[in-house]
């Protein structure tokens, strides 16, 4: 029997910081047919409320060193101000969404990344998809709304990457369903010149992204993106894209699908 169709979708923090872009992408989510899980950061908000409150955020390779302090504004943040908020948005659109962090129904458990050159602090890397809980959420009609927090089962929270979070969602979900994932930032899709922003890459398979590796199209923060799309796909995924926040309507065929 055919499995039934789970759209993932990740929205970039761009998209929530701009309540524009942030309400027209809620507004498309909303009427995306069948089941669906949205997945949020919320990265830049986290770093000005830190700042206010006189909180320095260290980076390193773009990725946030989470100490104790670090950690509080983020549960806060992610877990409060833009989880909450993107919950009450939807709920006016219809739709009924419960706001998550990986903790709640012990949905989604890390590990404390191990110290080698860097210590991140409290940040988690995704162990274990608890899809049975997901699901029963899903079969009961709610809309489950992920921020980028887990939980290590012993009562610490961490903070672990959205890309990743949705990734391994779609992963364990795909034991149930047949799995598609959206990662939807401002971009059309992964672009083959950054300044020309209509030179969309419509398709990486392995080899292409090998090559675009060597050429140095492919940098920084987008690496760790792709390597989530190629992780998830070889472990049960049916479709990764990445494009705008259209990318999942009919009329747009503009954006980048990863294959392997």
């Amino acid at each position: 029997m055919d499995k039934e169709k789970l759209s993932i979708i990740k929205i970039g923090g761009n998209i929530i910081e701009d309540a524009t872009s942030l309400d027209a992408f809620l507004e498309l989510f909303s009427n995306l047919e069948g089941k669906k899980i949205l997945v949020h950061g919320g990265g830049k908000r986290a770093t000005s409320i830190a700042s206010k409150l006189g909180i320095e955020s260290k980076m390193v390779n773009g990725r946030r060193i989470t100490d104790k302090e670090t950690l509080e504004v983020i549960t806060m943040v992610y877990g409060g101000l833009v989880n909450k908020n993107v919950v009450a948005k939807l709920q006016a659109l219809n739709i009924d969404a419960i706001g998550l962090t990986g903790a709640d129904i012990n949905s989604i458990q890390s590990e404390k990344r191990p110290v080698k050159e860097i210590d991140f602090g409290f940040v988690g890397d995704v162990k274990k998809v608890n899809h049975t809980n997901i699901d029963k959420l899903i079969q009961a009609d709610f809309t489950p709304v992920f921020c980028a927090i887990t939980h290590d089962g012993n009562g610490q929270l961490l903070n672990t990457n959205a890309d990743t979070i949705t990734s391994q969602v779609a992963v364990g979900m795909s034991n149930l369903y047949e799995t598609s994932i959206y990662y939807c930032f401002e971009l059309n899709g992964v672009l083959q010149d950054f300044n020309d922003k209509e030179s969309v890459i419509k398709n990486i398979n392995t080899d292409k992204y090998k090559q675009l590796l060597e050429d140095n199209i492919i940098v920084d923060g987008m690496i760790p993106k792709i390597d989530n799309c190629f992780d998830a796909l070889q472990n049960g995924v049916e479709k990764v894209h990445i494009g705008n926040t259209s990318m999942f309507t009919k009329e747009n065929n503009n954006f980048t699908t990863i294959t392997l």
